[in-house]
């Protein structure tokens, strides 16, 4: 166990090894109640969220969400999340854990007298677990009979039960298949305890942050903090699929238009480990053509692929994949390469 944005959070139950392999390979269930859940609502949420988001929200019919950012004025990243519209008149955001009173008082700031809009804060109250992998059809059906559909990506089903109101979600952290759920806290135990129970009888386990960093990782899903910070933009992070420049106004969209006709000055890469080598961790010192050009933002050892992996803000000359770069470790540089995300692709 170990504090995380003020909460005490599992690293691992078994081993992050096995772990990783339970999603992997099987169904892995997370606890997810640290993150953060906001609710936006009113006949001017839409308009408002269309001021502080770069996705267009407009686009998402009730029953449906996707991934966007909240920025600073710089256009630097404050937070990522998952904007889900559950009606017209409300949206769901969920947010994350260390960035909740942060994500709080940027939507607040930017509420005007005009506005018809009422944001509640339910993260205190609400609970959640994450269930991922190719078996979490078979989790779902133990908890909520054959008859039930389970959510296709990026959907939002409400739904109230005899445990209280049920946000479940058709999204994930690991890039495989599975569902998140979210429900006052009261009720979250009773989820959980059914899902550890459903998914090990289908050979998988329960899971901790160690696992979900590397499944994530595999992946070349930003961490907010490691990848994602607010002294660089979405565009060089590599997420301007979700910044919608059509929209005429958000908050950070004027740097974003000078990066786009201009360029960036650099980029948020995955890398490999080419041979034998420690794992690379954050802040190891990244050479380029004998000089120190940046340094790791995220890295582990890949259970899946059998390497270190990472990622790592790279000047745009050393950005393309197969982009031969050294990770100092320790005193010592090994050898890595730039690589295509993701790093993981599941063979068929």
């Amino acid at each position: 166990m170990v504090p995380f944005a003020g909460w005490e959070m599992p690293v691992q139950y078994s081993s992050i090894t096995d772990e990783h392999k339970a999603v992997r390979e099987h169904v892995g269930v997370f606890d997810i109640s640290h993150m953060g859940q906001f609710i936006v609502s009113g006949h001017g949420a839409e308009a408002f969220l269309n001021r502080a988001l770069t996705n267009d929200v407009s686009k998402l019919t009730p029953g449906h969400g996707h991934y966007t950012l909240l920025l600073n004025e710089a256009g630097g990243v404050i937070d990522d999340l998952i904007a889900y519209r559950t009606s017209d008149r409300e949206f769901y955001l969920v947010v994350n854990a260390s960035k909740i009173d942060e994500d709080l008082a940027q939507f607040r700031s930017l509420l005007t007298d005009e506005d018809d809009v009422q944001l509640a804060n339910a993260s205190s109250m609400t609970g959640g677990i994450a269930v991922q992998g190719p078996k979490s059809h078979e989790v779902f059906r133990t908890l909520f009979g054959e008859a039930a559909t389970f959510p296709p990506r990026n959907t939002i089903f409400v739904s109230f039960t005899n445990e209280g109101i049920l946000w479940l979600c058709g999204t994930g952290y690991t890039g495989e298949e599975g569902f998140e759920l979210f429900t006052p806290d009261s009720h979250i135990e009773h989820w959980f305890r059914k899902a550890v129970e459903a998914a090990r009888a289908s050979g998988g386990n329960v899971c901790g942050l160690g696992a979900r960093d590397t499944l994530r990782l595999e992946m070349g899903y930003p961490l907010n903090g490691n990848d994602l910070s607010q002294l660089r933009s979405p565009l060089q992070a590599g997420l301007g699929f979700f910044v919608d420049l059509d929209k005429p106004a958000f908050v950070g969209r004027d740097l974003l238009v000078k990066q786009k006709t201009e360029g960036v000055p650099d980029k948020l890469v995955a890398f490999r480990m080419t041979g034998t080598a420690p794992p690379p961790r954050p802040h190891y010192p990244i050479v380029w053509k004998g000089e120190q050009v940046s340094e790791v933002a995220s890295g582990t050892q890949s259970p899946s692929l059998g390497c270190g992996i990472g990622m790592a803000y790279l000047p745009v000359e050393a950005a393309a994949p197969g982009t031969s770069i050294e990770i100092e470790i320790r005193g010592k540089r090994f050898p890595a390469e730039v690589v295509k995300k993701p790093l993981y692709r599941r063979v068929s």
